[in-house]
């Protein structure tokens, strides 16, 4: 065997031998026996969501898990609210990005060619508080998910939790700019507190296949990205991407659109257009799965481990 005695020293510390070229079939489930699920991110305030569920209702799409970007802090409690309220009468979870975080910090770092790779990751502990700050308030507020890009914040949420500044089943879900590429990589983000990990979105199906054997915690995929992310459309993978990565979400980005971070009121009307196409590509992608894998299991909505919130009155921990 090539490179034996590494491969064996990595084999005897849990971790796959190499990449999975022969694709094995995952027997992970969530906790609701499902392989899949389906996620439509960049659901920037509630007239988005709004768009997202009439889209969703017209072509017959469930959507499991709607994600926004802008961060929590550049949104009101009524916004907030309200798109607490549409989610919660439907049992679908909403993740919203926390707020301060690298590039809307003054530091010019993360947009150098160099810096690039310190990301969204928060200098200094002052960024770490305001960044608690901004979990606590959506908690309040009945928000039980949120997307984090920082290891030092994502184990700061494993300790909220062991302490009950967080609900026990609040869905931290790390970002696609957290960049970790590798079994052993995601398996510390496991360890961290991780609940699902969105997995850079150039990575082939050996490479996920052995990223799937390593951790238990759904993944994220984007079958459809932005052009920030390489604009990759991967629709017809996605039977393939059940079958080898379950319990996965399937996420529909959209490619050949205009940045709209971070959003608001200025870019409502473009928002509201683009979610309603997302869920049209989600729509495709059904069709996919519908011929190819009609067998692949889903969940219904509400179903356990969504970060399903709550409304207000009831947002109490």
């Amino acid at each position: 065997m090539f490179m034996k005695e590494t491969r064996e020293f990595l084999e005897s510390l849990g971790y796959p031998l190499g990449d999975c070229y022969d694709l094995p079939t995952s027997s992970k489930r969530f906790p609701d026996g499902a392989q899949y699920r389906v996620e439509i991110p960049s659901v920037e305030g509630p007239r988005a969501l709004q768009a997202v569920l009439e889209e969703a209702e017209r072509l017959g799409v469930t959507i499991h898990r709607v994600s926004q970007g802008s961060g929590i802090m550049l949104l009101t409690d009524e916004e907030i609210s309200d798109m607490c309220e549409m989610c919660a009468n439907r049992g679908i979870e909403l993740s919203l990005f926390v707020g301060p975080r690298g590039t809307w910090d003054i530091s010019a770092l993360p947009f150098t060619p160099s810096g690039k790779a310190a990301g969204l990751r928060h200098e200094g502990m002052d960024q770490l508080v305001y960044a608690i700050e901004d979990l606590k308030r959506a908690v309040k507020l009945g928000v039980r998910g949120a997307l984090v890009a920082d290891e030092g914040l994502l184990l700061l949420t494993k300790e909220m939790k062991q302490r009950g500044i967080l609900p026990q089943n609040f869905v931290v879900k790390v970002s696609v700019q957290m960049m970790a590429s590798n079994p052993v990589s995601i398996k510390l983000m496991e360890q961290l507190g991780a609940d699902t990990y969105n997995v850079p979105t150039a990575l082939t199906l050996p490479k996920l296949a052995a990223i799937r054997q390593a951790v238990d915690l759904p993944l994220d995929v984007y079958v459809e990205a932005p052009d920030g992310f390489g604009g990759f459309i991967r629709h017809y993978e996605i039977p393939e991407i059940i079958r080898i990565l379950a319990p996965v979400y399937i996420k529909f980005g959209l490619r050949n659109h205009p940045d709209v971070y971070p959003s608001g009121k200025h870019l409502e009307s473009v928002n509201i257009e683009l979610c309603r196409e997302r869920v049209r590509r989600a729509a495709l992608g059904m069709r996919i799965i519908e011929q190819y894998n009609p067998e692949a299991v889903t969940s219904k909505l509400g179903a356990e481990g969504l970060g399903v919130p709550v409304v207000m009155e009831n947002a109490g921990i």
